[in-house]
């Protein structure tokens, strides 16, 4: 049989996962991640109240629970203590498939972005998603004012999250201590801030019609900013998405209710060139109006506007990080290949014969939506399985977990996952609410343990 590992259990990880064992009955997989939980981003990136997108993990558990799948949990890759090298890994298997995603965030290249109170929108997602690499920084203690930089989803839902109020809250999966810190915010002022105009926020315009739902909240649209938007003239000329976007910009921007307790401005013509600091904090964002350049981007006016706020996110982007043992071209952020093969030649070239594979964003970059990761999927699945004959040549072991415990590594398989579900259930239980996330190492390998 063919012995596949999968390193990534998120939704790249399980597609290439079910395409392997839908197309070739000989195939057995084993889906690796580095943490004890499935689902990757799903888990862990996913805002806690989007219950529907969330509810992708019953599809993607139906995959780890086929019959020639096995989930193999808390197997760290890389050449670090504890962590599995590349190389010993595909010893254990006929072909490795790496699914591990952009874990890394595009800084923005300005002064005072390190600041205390500065954080990139990935670490604030950390931290209310439970994930147990999370650091509680005090994200929103003292802050009256935010500023989340970008204008994609995950601003949005930043932005979002910081002026819920804790009955929306309670019922989510939250860990119980971002919960209680959310509710004792106090901050009331959220601006959403765009290099770019209106016509070109990456935000989809069911997320922005969320915020425009939120109780006791107001969200605003400077009009003027909307008019040095060419495009928002005659949104008619736009693709559907973008025209429904600056439909809904528009009315933000004709007016709205007053008096409400929060206030989300979405701010679009302004790049960001410094962070500002009081008392060794930050506090505030100095900004450069920009202008349509008439080819699509924006330049700079020379003007130049400030924010306040005790707490800064940045939302521009993520980007791949390189794992030893493989090639990294650095300017994408991505592992170079061929379809999905990995190519390990200095020249690009593939040299050492099949085995190393990619999907998901280390393969293509941090585009598309979770959908995109089906057919992207199969091209890597379909290059692998044509290259079974050259692959079944290489003996592997009989069972790889046996092999892994020799070298020290336990993984976590699914009784352990279920073990860990029921803690997470009976934690909510006992605090009044629904499941609620265990959030660090210790307590989901206890629970995982408790079910071995």
């Amino acid at each position: 049989m063919l012995r596949v590992a999968v390193v990534g259990s998120g939704p790249s990880g399980c597609y290439t996962a079910q395409n392997l064992v839908q197309l070739d009955p000989t195939v057995v997989v084993d889906v690796l991640d580095r943490l004890p939980c499935p689902y990757g981003l799903v888990r862990y990136g996913v805002a806690p109240d989007h219950e529907k997108i969330k509810s992708l993990q019953g599809n993607l558990r139906a995959v780890l629970e086929h019959e020639r799948v096995r989930f193999l949990g808390g197997v760290r890759i890389g050449d670090g203590p504890g962590e599995l090298p590349v190389r010993r890994l595909r010893e254990l298997y006929h072909a490795v498939v790496y699914c591990v995603g952009a874990a890394g965030d595009r800084r923005l290249g300005i002064p005072g972005e390190d600041l205390p109170g500065s954080w990139s929108a990935t670490e604030f997602v950390s931290w209310y998603s439970a994930h147990p690499d999370a650091i509680d920084t005090g994200f929103v203690r003292d802050a009256r004012s935010a500023v989340v930089i970008g204008v994609g989803n995950v601003a949005v839902d930043v932005a979002r999250m910081l002026t819920r109020g804790v009955a929306e809250l309670s019922p989510t999966d939250m860990p119980q201590a971002a919960l209680t810190a959310l509710a004792a915010s106090r901050i009331r002022e959220v601006h959403v801030v765009g290099r770019r105009g209106p016509s070109q926020a990456r935000f989809t315009t069911k997320e922005l019609r969320e915020l425009t739902a939120l109780p006791d909240t107001e969200v605003r649209v400077d009009p003027a900013e909307l008019a040095l938007d060419p495009a928002c003239a005659d949104p008619a000329a736009l693709p559907p998405a973008q025209r429904r976007n600056v439909e809904v910009l528009r009315g933000l921007g004709e007016g709205g209710a007053r008096g409400a307790e929060r206030r989300i401005w979405l701010r679009f013509f302004l790049r960001p060139v410094e962070l500002l600091a009081d008392g060794g904090r930050v506090s505030g964002v100095r900004f450069e109006r920009t202008e349509p350049d008439g080819h699509g981007g924006v330049r700079g006016t020379g003007r130049y506007e400030t924010l306040d706020a005790q707490l800064v996110l940045r939302s521009v982007g993520y980007r791949g990080l390189p794992l030893a043992g493989l090639p990294f071209d650095a300017v994408t952020g991505t592992v170079p290949h061929a379809a999905g093969r990995v190519l390990h030649g200095p020249d690009g070239g593939r040299t050492g014969g099949p085995g190393d594979y990619v999907a998901g964003w280390i393969k293509r970059g941090p585009t598309g939506v979770i959908g995109t990761n089906r057919p992207d999927a199969k091209e890597t699945v379909t290059s692998l399985l044509a290259d079974a004959p050259l692959l079944l040549d290489r003996a592997v072991p009989d069972d790889p977990v046996t092999a892994l415990r020799s070298l020290g590594v336990e993984p976590v398989e699914w009784p352990g996952w279920q073990a860990i579900e029921r803690a997470e259930a009976a934690l909510g239980a006992r605090l009044g609410r629904g499941v609620v996330k265990l959030a660090d190492w210790d307590a989901l390998l206890t629970a995982a343990r408790s079910g071995a």
